[in-house]
């Protein structure tokens, strides 16, 4: 069973702050992501929307685009208006090749709220699920139709957070909606991602392998800290920089024939936290562990 490594721009630029690494070109990222050994990354702000212009970047550093960000609002529109605003994107990761779109819904979400603390976050009522379940179930299938199936990311601050909330949106769509994991919100979250993938592994399409420094996460849930701070505070880094040991996800993956993506996910600033440095010791460690797996590393 063979994996790819892959890595999102993130840790060079911010898309939701952009005074961290705003001044950071493209290039340079690009540059340092395939430097550090990964084959992938994902899309982010200052990518170019036309695939003319983004596949030359990618090709001249041996990086694939492995997927990107899409924020939705399905309980303020409707599946048909929300799938017109993401064509444009969604056509340039199909000529770029790109296996899936990560999806998560940002209706009143505080992750980029700055004053907003993590308890405040929104949730849905019974008939706010009614809804979103309708509206995911058929956005979803006109993805699958384009070829471009949504991989759906449970984030801090929005109405998908917990393992809880991510059980009750997998156990109640359709085949269509795909899932992502993300180590890092899930923990950050008081969830458990090696119980996510023995129950949903037949929905698990993508993956993003975020750390987490133990002793900044308790001092944000003491806090009720905003999602902002707590990121700020440095409470995301890179595989084997924190407290995640891999091993045993990794394992519950290869058991259940996990073939897609693992992508190194953090933010920090990257004035604190160098992001070619930190690029190189997620892939370090991350490539040790998956070798150790089981898994062949496609490159």
């Amino acid at each position: 069973m063979s994996i790819r490594l892959g890595i999102a721009p993130i840790a060079w630029s911010n898309d939701d702050m952009p005074e961290l690494g705003g001044d950071t070109p493209l290039e340079q990222c690009l540059k340092e992501a395939s430097l550090a050994g990964f084959t992938g990354i994902e899309s982010g702000g200052k990518f170019p929307m036309d695939s003319n212009e983004l596949i030359p970047k990618l090709d001249k550093v041996n990086l694939k685009l492995c997927s990107g960000w899409y924020g939705a609002q399905l309980l303020k529109r409707s599946p048909k208006e929300e799938f017109n605003l993401m064509k444009n994107q969604l056509k340039l990761f199909k000529d770029c090749g790109a296996p899936c779109m990560i999806f998560a819904e940002i209706t009143n979400s505080v992750q980029g709220d700055p004053i907003t603390p993590l308890s405040k976050r929104p949730k849905l009522t019974n008939d706010d699920w009614k809804k979103f379940i309708y509206s995911i179930n058929e956005i979803s299938k006109m993805m699958i139709d384009e070829n471009m199936p949504l991989a759906y990311h449970h984030h801090m601050g929005t109405v998908i957070e917990t393992e809880e909330d991510t059980r009750r949106l997998i156990e109640n769509t359709k085949d269509t909606v795909k899932l992502l994991i993300d180590t890092g919100h899930m923990l950050f979250a008081q969830g458990n991602s090696i119980n996510l993938v023995r129950d949903f592994h037949q929905r698990l399409i993508h993956v993003h392998c975020k750390d987490i420094r133990k002793n900044v996460l308790e001092k944000s849930l003491k806090n009720d800290s905003t999602f902002r701070q707590a990121f700020l505070d440095g409470a995301f880094t890179v595989p084997g920089d924190g407290c995640i040991d891999y091993l045993p996800f990794l394992k519950i993956l290869k058991k259940k024939n996990y073939s897609g993506w693992l992508v190194v996910e953090a933010e920090q600033d990257p004035k604190k936290a160098n992001p070619f440095e930190y690029a190189k010791i997620g892939y370090n460690y991350l490539s040790k562990k998956v070798l150790e797996s089981g898994f062949k590393i496609i490159n």
